[in-house]
Parts: C-alpha cells; sequence; structure tokens
C-alpha cells in the first residue's frame, strides 16, 4: 500500500500539544467560547461525558449514593472556616462582590449594588454541603450519608487547554459522612476502587492507585488517593482522586451527631471526585495520528453504516438495504444496551464521508453497496485497525458478531495502553540515572521520552520542589500495592534506609 498523509497534522510525534488540539477540532467535540479560559462541548464531545456519567452514576447507585445539587456560590466566610482549604483554593476563585446592572452615564451597564458579602462561584463544594450536613446530621441513625452532585466548576486557570484544564468544567463531587474512622476510610478506598474499576473497564484505560504524598494531597484533607493513568506522551494523567477528610470539615463545618452511647461526636467526611478531564484522557490514551479512537462502551455509536452509490439509481436500493441491517443491528445487545446505529445519507462525498467519521473515532464502520447487496455481505473496518484496512463478511455473520467485534476493540484498546505503561515505567536507583531518564535527548527538537519511574523516596517537599523546579517531574503517588511493602531499599537522593516507594512522573 503506498503511503497516505495521515488524517490529523501534525502527528503525534511531531507536536503532541497541537496534535492534541486537532484531534478535538477534527473529531468535532468542543472549542474555545468567547470567554476565555472556557470551553463549548458539542453534541459528539457532550455524547461522550453523558456516556461517562451514565456509567459513572450507575455504580454510584449501586454502592447506595444518592444524587443532590447544592449552590453555585459560596459564602466566602464558608471557605474561611478550613485555613488549609481556603489557602489550597484561594488563588483560583472567582468572587461575585456586586449584583444588579444599570445604565451608567455612558450608556453602558455598570454593577448597580455591592453584595454585604463577596459569594465564591464553587472551586469545589466541601464548605456548602458541610453546612447542609450540619443539620441533616442529629444521630447516628442519620449515618452513613452518602451524596454525590452532577455540577460545574470554576476555578481561575491562568494557562488552559480544552477538557484537561479550563476555567470552567463539568465534573461529579461526593460527599460522605460516617460515625467512625473506619467507615470513612472504607468509603474512601472503594470509591478509588469504583473509579479504578470504571476506567480499567470501561475508558479501557489502565491506572496506578495511590496515596498523594503530603504536598501533594487535598487542601484539608487527611489522606488523598489518586488514580493515574500514562498518556501517550508519556505523562500522567491525575484522573480522579478520593480523599479522606478525617473531621477537619465535620468541625469547620459543625458536623455533629449523637452516638449510641448519648455522647455528641464529630463526625469523619470524604470526598471524591472526576471531571470531563476524563474525555481528555480518551484522547490522548486511545488517539492515534488519524484522530479520535473511542473505547466501544463509551461511544456514542458502535456502527456507522456508509451507503457506497456509484450513481443516484441506486440509491433507494441502497439506502433501504442500509435501514434494514441497521434495523436488524438495533436489536442486539452490547454492554447490557441495544447496539446504537446510525446510517450517514448525507451528500458528502464518500471519501470524505469516511474520513470524517474515522477522525470520530466510531468503533466499526459498515461500507454497503450495490456490490455488496448482490452478494449479501458488507466490507468492515474497526478504528483500532489502520483507517485503510478492511474484511467482507456476510451480513448475517456480522450482525450476529457484533457484540463479540465490540468486545475484541475493547480490549485491544486496554492492552495496547497497558503495554506503553508497563514498557515505559523503569524502577531506578540513583538520581543520575533518574535525571537522566526525564531529560530530553534532543534540546532542540525533544523526542517523546521518559515515562513513570518507581524508586525509593523518603518524603521531602524541599527535595520534591528541587525535582520540580530542575525537570518539572513531580511525585503522582505511592502505590497502594508498594503500601506494605516490607522490603528496605535506599531514597534515591538522600540514601535514607525507607521502605516506601513511589511514582515520578511529568503530568498535565
Amino acid at each position: 500500500m503506498k503511503n497516505r498523509k495521515n488524517a490529523i497534522s501534525p502527528t503525534r510525534n511531531e507536536d503532541y500539544p497541537e496534535w492534541y488540539q486537532e484531534v478535538i477540532k477534527a473529531a468535532d467535540l468542543a472549542e474555545n467560547s468567547p470567554v476565555r479560559g472556557c470551553m463549548v462541548i458539542k453534541p459528539w464531545g457532550f455524547s461522550i461525558w453523558e456516556n461517562i456519567k451514565k456509567e459513572l452514576d450507575k455504580r454510584f447507585k449501586e454502592t447506595g449514593h444518592q444524587n443532590a445539587y447544592f449552590p453555585l456560590f459560596i459564602p466566602k466566610s464558608f471557605l474561611e472556616k478550613e485555613a488549609e482549604h481556603v489557602e489550597g483554593f484561594a488563588k483560583e476563585c472567582a468572587v461575585v462582590t456586586h449584583h444588579r446592572l444599570e445604565k451608567g452615564k455612558d450608556g453602558g451597564l455598570v454593577p448597580a449594588g455591592e453584595l454585604e458579602e463577596p459569594l465564591v462561584v464553587r472551586p469545589t463544594s466541601e464548605t456548602i454541603i458541610g453546612a447542609m450536613f450540619s443539620k441533616w446530621v442529629q444521630s447516628y441513625r442519620d449515618l452513613p450519608l452518602l451524596i454525590n452532585q452532577w455540577a460545574n466548576i470554576v476555578r481561575w486557570e491562568m494557562r488552559t487547554r480544552m477538557f484537561l484544564r479550563t476555567t470552567e468544567f463539568l465534573w461529579q463531587e461526593g460527599h460522605t459522612v460516617h460515625a467512625t474512622e473506619k467507615e470513612a476510610m472504607e468509603e474512601t478506598l472503594k470509591m478509588l476502587n469504583v473509579y479504578a474499576d470504571f476506567m480499567e473497564s470501561d475508558m479501557a484505560m489502565p491506572v496506578i492507585k495511590g496515596r498523594k504524598t503530603e504536598s501533594e494531597k487535598f487542601p484539608g484533607a487527611d489522606i488523598t488517593y489518586s488514580v493515574e493513568a500514562m498518556m501517550q506522551d508519556r505523562k500522567a494523567l491525575q484522573s480522579g482522586t478520593s480523599h479522606y477528610l478525617g473531621q477537619n470539615f465535620a468541625k469547620a463545618s459543625d458536623i455533629k451527631f449523637l452516638d449510641r452511647d448519648e455522647k455528641l461526636k464529630y463526625a469523619y467526611t470524604t470526598s471524591w471526585g472526576v471531571s470531563t478531564r476524563l474525555v481528555g484522557g480518551l484522547i490522548m490514551v486511545h488517539g492515534d495520528d488519524d484522530g479520535l479512537v473511542l473505547p466501544p462502551k463509551l461511544s456514542p455509536l458502535h456502527v456507522v453504516i456508509l451507503p457506497v452509490l456509484p450513481n443516484n439509481k441506486f440509491k433507494n436500493k441502497v439506502f433501504e438495504h442500509c435501514d434494514r441491517i441497521k434495523k436488524q443491528l438495533s436489536k442486539i445487545i452490547y454492554n447490557n444496551s441495544p447496539l446504537k446505529v446510525f446510517v450517514d445519507k448525507s451528500e458528502i462525498p464518500g471519501g470524505r464521508k469516511k474520513w470524517d467519521w474515522v477522525k470520530k473515532g466510531v468503533p466499526i464502520r459498515i461500507e454497503i453497496g450495490p456490490k455488496e447487496i448482490e452478494k449479501d455481505e458488507v466490507t468492515v473496518s474497526r478504528r483500532d485497525t489502520p483507517a485503510q484496512e478492511n474484511s467482507s463478511l456476510k451480513t448475517g455473520k456480522f450482525i450476529k458478531n457484533a457484540p463479540t467485534l465490540l468486545t475484541s476493540i475493547q480490549n485491544s484498546l486496554y492492552d495496547n495502553a497497558l503495554r506503553l505503561l508497563k514498557y515505559n515505567t523503569k524502577e531506578i536507583k540513583s538520581k543520575e540515572d533518574f535525571y537522566d531518564f526525564f531529560t530530553p535527548r534532543n534540546i532542540e527538537k525533544p523526542e517523546i521520552h521518559g515515562g513513570f519511574v518507581l524508586a525509593y523516596f523518603k518524603e521531602d517537599e524541599e527535595i520534591e520542589k528541587k525535582i520540580q523546579e530542575d525537570l518539572n517531574v513531580s511525585i503522582r503517588c505511592i502505590p497502594l500495592e508498594e503500601e506494605n511493602n516490607k522490603e528496605e531499599g535506599k531514597c534515591l537522593f538522600t540514601g535514607k534506609p525507607t521502605r516506601q516507594k513511589v511514582i515520578f512522573g511529568k503530568a498535565y
């Protein structure tokens, strides 16, 4: 086969950040809004988020959580109740200080009145939810209280990138209240595992579960856990977090309950969340130089049918045949739901139409024209293989085996991502090798390099800052499987004895 030009330019190897933006544009996922740092999520991109939301919401409800909604505006005094929390978010807060608009002397609009107390536009909801929980929780009989909120969040970002880091984004935040430390810790780890299971089984994205270091934990939390994934440029994406808040926010918000021993006690709370950055994760884990590649379990469509029309005299015949196949496919169950199928009857030229769907990442494309109808076949292309590859299958066989084919694509995407993670995670034992691992070989045009380093490390904030300054590398997490490590080693940087191993990496 002759070399062909890739659908996305530049390619991943040529300019990974620009490739990422071009995939979003080519797949018509989102675009920048008139408001600096914000994005408009378009129907195809929002459909992916809806599927993420649907699958996670099901898992949350299966573990006993209920959805609720809390105000977008938070009184400034609420954030000030927990010192570490307000310090952690202060620089990211958008603040409303005035209300009402009226015409000014020059005919323009000006704020009419100043608020009695400034309102912070929700950067996270621990404090406002805590205020409500203090009313809802009175007795041990009210516990555990398991609440989730789907909402938008505003954090004033200076450098934004669509889906990964924007001023406004969509997310869910779980907030729970428990009678004991043990129950709250169990909840924190349970939700971490819910995230990890979803990411691996539905997103086809392998993750590392671990605890954050003291310098990296959520402001106001006792312990923060995260799930970390490797993107194709070997950088980490913190894909979700789960926080054990201890009694910090309970004391700040006065969440107390009368226990079985008739003593008034402060509760223990947790919070946990993921956001639309998961869409960015899907792009960077699975995308190729032809565009988006979607895991079947989260794709807005499973199969797109492309009618092939040599001329208009076959139009009705081909369209009717395509509609019949769509009807048959739509009765087939995959992942507990009917297959989602679309017949593209648009008057776009065939070659362009095909590439539009390639760039959108639909798992299976089938082409049907007069020749296929005559042979009772369909021409099938998988999105996880090169775009020019296809095979001919008998129509009945394809319809029957469509779920098996989708499962094969889902597994293939996971296996490819897992190979990338394993191959680019190295155990390193010297500072010199560590710096070499994260230093580009060619300063003029840095190649894709680095990955994750697993190494012994004794927590030291000054060393962490130095590594960040020198290499833009941070500790992503202390892997859970290493938390009870009985084998002692020497800290990579100080030589001090420690049993703790951590994952280092560059991150988004």
